[in-house]
């Protein structure tokens, strides 16, 4: 089989400059070139990378891209220009994997593969405009049941596979652990950070002594922050406080970034975005180093996180979402060590499923079923 990845205008390929989506689909390209597969992945060009070059039988070609600006309107506009350059290049294939949002627009010529979008935020408004592609794919239920409820006619267009965890799980990993509570993510508004530097500070001091607010993660827009203005705004609200926080800014390097992970015991993503989020990649992989997550009640999240056996929620929405987390947050910095771990073990079984081995199959399983359909 013949497999096209196009990622998008804004993060290249290998992350170098971080990306989540971009990540999981370097691994399950790699994957499917394991699986014998012929795979082309096409993504945006940077100074440190050749314009073209073969990483474990995936040839990489790049296209000149864009930083991500602030404002959505040039987004949509650059992310054209971009998917025009692509289509320019676009190889033979039998499948054609997207997740811009203008290429599958422009793309409507059997020759370059069945056309797979890959939806990983929630839609809005776009997808009538994809009534011609072969599959419409959501990483959760929550985003599959809001491309049918905008676009009720390609209900039969719609599956659900999740994002894949993309590293091995590794057993055993984190036995010394700090007692650090750990954000990996966009520093931005919309993941709720204010609201867990605010939890943090209000948990009681005699229960938050000795602990730590690790926050890792971009704030620059070009990588998808709020910009220096909220990163500042954020900062002075943990400097009025007592809370120890830290502010570790972007880590890109996978092998630093799973430091992080193995040294905390939980991980909080407070994310408040009721339409942003579709499956994200960072709690999972927290889950698969075995911390904690304390996750927030979007719907998102049902596919992966229990409360109380593999994981914890509060109340984003509640009238003081604040007093919320506060309060799960006391619980569990008083929780025994052993408690901790018995539920990080859990999180780790539960991250196991989505490792990108039998996420690839099942990708793969559904090209095939594509592919047999359109044959007839």
């Amino acid at each position: 089989m013949k497999i096209t990845i196009v990622t998008g205008a804004f993060f290249p390929v290998p992350t170098l400059m971080g990306g989540a989506v971009e990540k999981v689909w370097f691994a399950l390209g790699q994957e499917f070139a394991r699986q014998g597969h012929e795979v082309v992945h096409i993504s945006r060009a940077h100074p440190q990378l050749p314009a073209s070059e073969t990483i474990e039988n995936v040839r990489h070609l790049r296209v000149s891209g864009f930083a991500q600006p602030r404002s959505g309107l040039w987004l949509k506009l650059l992310d054209l220009l971009y998917s025009i350059r692509v289509r320019l290049l676009l190889p033979p294939a039998d499948i054609l994997v997207t997740n811009t949002f203008w290429l599958p627009i422009l793309s409507r010529n059997r020759r370059h593969g069945l056309l797979y979008i890959h939806v990983q935020r929630g839609p809005k408004g776009q997808m009538r405009f994809y009534a011609h592609a072969a599959r419409l794919l959501a990483v959760s239920g929550a985003i599959a049941d809001a491309i049918v409820a905008e676009v009720p006619p390609l209900k039969n267009k719609v599956r659900v596979i999740p994002n894949a965890l993309p590293f091995k799980i590794v057993e055993g990993r984190g036995a010394a652990r700090e007692r650090v509570i750990l954000f990996v993510g966009r520093v931005h508004p919309e993941k709720g950070l204010e609201l867990l530097v605010r939890a943090f500070a209000q948990v009681p001091s005699a229960v938050r002594t000795g602990w730590r607010l690790r926050i890792v993660g971009p704030s620059a827009v070009e990588h998808g922050g709020g910009g220096p203005t909220f990163l500042a705004q954020l900062q002075q609200i943990a400097a009025e406080t007592s809370a120890d926080v830290e502010w570790i800014g972007p880590v890109f390097d996978n092998a630093e970034l799973a430091h992080h992970y193995d040294r905390a015991p939980i991980f909080v993503y407070p994310s408040v975005a009721e339409t942003g989020e579709a499956l994200p990649v960072a709690p999972m992989e927290a889950m698969g180093h075995g911390c904690v997550p304390v996750v927030s009640h979007l719907s998102c999240f049902d596919d992966y996180i229990e409360n109380g056996a593999n994981g914890f929620r509060f109340d984003h929405r509640a009238s003081d979402p604040t007093a919320q987390l506060t309060a799960q947050l006391s619980n569990l910095l008083q929780q025994p060590a052993e408690q901790l771990r018995d539920v990080g073990n859990a999180a780790q079984s539960k991250a196991a499923e989505f490792g990108f081995e039998p996420v690839a199959k099942q990708y793969l399983a559904d090209f095939e079923t594509l592919l047999a359909a359109s044959a007839t």
